[in-house]
C-alpha cells in the first residue's frame, strides 16, 4: 500500500523539465510535418508517370 503520510503539496512539483521535453517534442513534430509536406509537394511537382 502507498504511504499516505507524505508531505507532498499538490501543485508544488517542479515540472520545468517536463515542459522543455514537451516543447522539444512539439518542435520535432512540426519540423517533421513540414519535411513530409515538402516531400509530398516535390513528388507532386516532379511526378514521372506522365499521366498514366
Amino acid at each position: 500500500m502507498a504511504n499516505h503520510d507524505s508531505h507532498h503539496v499538490p501543485g508544488s512539483m517542479d515540472i520545468s523539465a517536463h515542459k522543455r521535453g514537451y516543447e522539444a517534442f512539439l518542435t520535432g513534430v512540426r519540423w517533421t510535418s513540414v519535411f513530409i509536406l515538402a516531400i509530398m509537394v516535390f513528388l507532386a511537382v516532379f511526378r514521372t508517370h506522365n499521366g498514366y
